[in-house]
Order: C-alpha cells, then sequence, then structure tokens
C-alpha cells in the first residue's frame, strides 16, 4: 500500500490525493478512507473531497465539515491517539486517526476495519502518516487546500504571515516547540520564528507598531533579517543589530518593532535571551509559575535610539516550560473592559498541562478562551509561543534504547 502509494504521490495533486489514498488503502482491507484536514483556526475538520476549491455539488455521504468540540473525529485530533467510532453488526467499525507530521496536527483519516485486527489498525496508522507527508509535500503550491482550510477572507497582511511562519508546532526527544496566533484572519503585526542547528534552538517573538499591511511588511522584513543574520553566524546581540539595520534601511516611516530573541542549548538547558521593548518570558515549572524572566531591554528595534539589551541567562531544568508571547495575549479585554491578564494566562496553561494536555492543544484552547474573553474578537494581534525542555536525559534514553534514534 505505502509503495504504490509513495509511486503515485509523485505525479500527484492534492486534488487526486483522496481517490488514490483511498483505492491503493482499500487494496490491503481499509475501506471508506476519508480525509478531513483542520482550518486555520482549529475550529472545525473539512472534508477533502478531491472535486477542487470550487467544486460544488452533493459531498456524497460524508459530513463536508465536522466540529472538533464535541465529536469522534475531534476527539482523535485532541488527543492525538486512535479512536474506534461506529461499530456495524458484521464486526467491523469506523477507526478514525490523527494525520501528523511528526506533531503538527494536519487533520484526521477515517477507515473502516475489522474491530479486532490489530494489523488493520497498524495499517491505518502507517497509512495516515504517508497522507500527512503528502499534504505537507503537496499544500505549499496547493491553492485548493488554502482555500479549504480557510473559514473566511484574510487580509493580505494576514497572507504575509501565514506564508512565512514555520509550522506550529514541532517536537524531538529533547524540546517541543508549538505556538498560537490570533486573529488568524487579520494579523497585523505579530509574528514568531524558530529553527534548529545542532543543539541549538532559535526562537523570537515579534509585534510590529500597527495594525494594517504596513506593520505586516515591518514583521516579515524583521523575521527575514532574523533568519539572515543568524544564519551568517552572528549572536543574538549582533542578530538584534542587524535586524535594526534593515529596519532602517528599508523603512522610514518610522515603524519599529518589539522582540524577544532567544537561543536554548538543548544540552545544558541555557536559556539566553535578549528583549527589545518586549513582554519578559515567564517560566512554568512543575505545575508552578515560578519566575518572570525580567532583563534590562534594550530600545524596540528601528527606532534608530541606540539602547542595546543586556543578554540574560536562564538554567532551566527539565520540564520547564517558557512562553514567549505578545502584548495582545495579556491586554484582551471582554466587554466590561477587563483585561485577560497575565495570571489568568499563566494558570490557564498551568490547568491544561495538569489535565495532561499536549502543548498544541492547550494553545488551541487559549487561544479560544481568549476569543470568547474578548466577545470573538481581539482589537490586537495576539501570539504566544510555547518551549518545553525535556532535558539531555531524554536523548540518552533514547539512545541507548535504539543507538540510530538520535540521527
Amino acid at each position: 500500500m505505502l509503495r504504490e502509494l509513495v509511486a503515485a504521490s509523485h505525479l500527484m495533486s492534492m486534488e487526486q490525493l483522496p481517490g488514490a489514498a483511498a483505492r491503493y488503502a482499500a487494496d490491503v482491507g481499509l475501506h471508506d478512507v476519508v480525509i478531513y484536514v483542520v482550518d486555520l483556526q482549529q475550529t472545525v475538520l473539512r472534508l477533502l473531497t478531491g472535486r477542487g476549491p470550487d467544486a460544488g455539488g452533493d459531498p456524497g455521504d460524508e459530513s463536508p465539515e465536522l466540529n472538533i468540540e464535541g465529536t469522534i473525529a475531534g476527539r482523535a485530533f485532541q488527543t492525538l491517539l486512535p479512536v474506534i467510532g461506529h461499530a456495524f453488526d458484521d464486526g467491523t467499525c469506523q477507526y478514525w486517526l490523527p494525520i501528523l507530521d511528526g506533531t503538527e496536527r494536519i487533520g484526521v483519516l477515517r477507515t473502516t476495519i475489522r474491530r479486532d485486527d490489530v494489523r488493520l489498525k497498524e495499517d491505518a496508522e502507517y497509512l495516515a502518516g504517508m497522507v500527512a507527508l503528502i499534504i505537507v509535500s503537496k499544500g505549499p503550491y496547493s491553492d485548493s487546500l488554502s482555500r479549504l482550510v480557510r473559514t473566511r477572507d484574510m487580509t493580505v497582511s494576514a497572507e504575509m504571515q501565514w506564508r512565512l511562519l514555520p509550522p506550529l508546532t514541532f517536537a524531538n526527544d529533547q524540546v517541543v516547540i508549538s505556538a498560537a496566533l490570533e486573529p488568524a484572519y487579520r494579523l497585523g503585526g505579530d509574528t514568531f520564528d524558530y529553527a534548529l542547528a545542532g543543539d541549538t534552538v532559535h526562537l523570537g517573538v515579534f509585534d510590529a507598531m500597527g495594525h494594517d499591511t504596513t506593520a505586516g511588511l515591518t514583521s516579515s522584513l524583521a523575521v527575514a533579517a532574523f533568519r539572515n543574520h543568524r544564519l551568517q553566524g552572528a549572536d543574538l546581540l549582533g542578530t538584534g543589530q542587524g535586524i535594526e539595520d534593515v529596519l532602517a534601511e528599508q523603512d522610514s516611516s518610522g515603524r519599529f518593532v518589539t522582540a524577544v530573541l532567544a537561543e536554548l542549548d538543548l544540552r545544558s538547558g541555557v536559556l539566553s535571551f535578549a528583549s527589545y521593548g518586549h513582554p519578559a518570558p515567564v517560566v512554568i515549572r512543575k505545575g508552578r509559575w515560578v519566575t518572570t524572566l525580567e532583563c534590562r531591554p534594550g530600545t524596540p528595534l528601528g527606532t534608530g535610539l541606540g539602547v542595546e539589551p543586556k543578554l540574560c541567562v536562564e538554567q532551566l531544568e527539565p520540564g520547564d516550560r517558557v512562553l514567549l508571547y505578545t502584548d495582545g495575549i495579556v491586554e484582551a479585554r471582554d466587554p466590561n473592559k477587563q483585561e485577560f491578564g497575565l495570571q489568568r494566562f499563566v494558570d490557564f496553561l498551568i490547568k491544561r498541562d495538569a489535565d495532561g494536555l499536549s502543548a498544541p492543544e492547550t494553545l488551541r484552547r487559549l487561544i479560544h478562551n481568549i476569543l470568547a474573553h474578548h466577545a470573538g474578537r481581539l482589537d490586537d494581534d495576539a501570539t504566544v509561543l510555547l518551549i518545553e525542555w525535556h532535558g539531555p536525559a531524554a536523548r540518552e534514553d533514547a539512545t541507548e534504547a535504539d543507538p540510530g534514534s538520535a540521527v
């Protein structure tokens, strides 16, 4: 099944994926395969029909859209685990599985199998993994997928931001990185970036002045300069100066960007960071808010005032979660003008961690909670980037169990 699907995928469009997956899966006993992908705000799951973005008509017996809350499909998406759905009298059942690119949740897959067939359950998991890889490889040039995962029109600024972002979730044996942004369809100046280089994780959260297309251009320029200078080997303060220089050279409008730039050494757990007029990061340890990483800030990038921040260092412990965020997270106000607040923000994350939720599911619920607090509409961008360090022992344990797993 996987061999045939891989061979077919090289000349496959997104529209052809549902039919191909169902056809090759049926050859090994996985019947009635359907694929649902999650929308940008992770509220609903939408059927990948294979008929293109503008095709109308009857989708057949399948629901074109399923809510994440209160459905079996949504449970598989939230828990990252397979879920048995409707059971039939002939001993078969509907089997729902999350579609994952690593730990990035793309959607869910459903197939009909014999309920007690362990091999078919394993085959279904392999199929879901292959479907994820194909969606990721075809997605960047598929307008069909881009339209499907949108529930409303998007501004030009938000279009720029989403095209520039790394995946919202990444994980390996040492670290989990997860992020969330709102308003998804009206993003202005908020954005984030991360990347791995050996045992170092580079992180940045940015908040550009304003909420319009020019703010999006400014933050996009800041991220491009962030990537360019770190790839040239600049340290954190050198990278910050590089962003300052680029903004000053390319934008004479007086726009500026607040930011936190950071590096995490995965071997030691040492977090180095610098703030440019941005809210201080927060550390959650063993289910408690243990510290706010106050550090003498520099002036926002692009102001030309020349005040450099202090480079600060924090020693993390295995299991620590570090939160980088923009002021829109804590300053979101309800109709009575009451702020969401830093205390409520941190408490929400601590409680969801105690519930055993994954980092991406925690942030999904956080953003929806903030939207509900603000009656569904934010006046400012709200972005959070969560980093969870597992410690060096995680890599050592994985290597002892499987020497090839560390490669």
